[in-house]
């Protein structure tokens, strides 16, 4: 246990923090595999509707992660390569599907 008060403050603003942080990194995570979801769906079914439905779900992880970034729960090259893993993932689906 800490026996300072400075100390004591520190450990309620890191778990704070840590709080915060799970949260964030939580919520990319999900937004993530509903992208995913959302593009194995459109190479199941390749149709306009499941595309776009796939655009929305990117666009919706692409803010959390630059949101993420802007708040330091993720690094800004940790945040960049997950960006480039979800434009990736789509366009080798988009490139087979053609």
């Amino acid at each position: 246990m800490a026996n300072s008060k400075s100390a004591i403050k520190r450990i309620r603003t890191a778990e704070r923090n840590r709080l915060r942080n799970k949260a964030y990194k939580s919520a990319v995570r999900t937004l993530m595999k509903k992208y995913f979801n959302a593009v194995d769906r459109y190479t199941a079914e390749p149709n306009s509707e499941n595309m776009s439905e796939a655009r929305q779900a990117m666009s919706a992880a692409y803010s959390k992660i630059d949101k993420a970034v802007k708040r330091n729960v993720l690094h800004k090259n940790n945040g960049a390569r997950k960006k480039a893993r979800l434009a990736k993932h789509l366009s080798q689906v988009s490139q087979a599907a053609s």
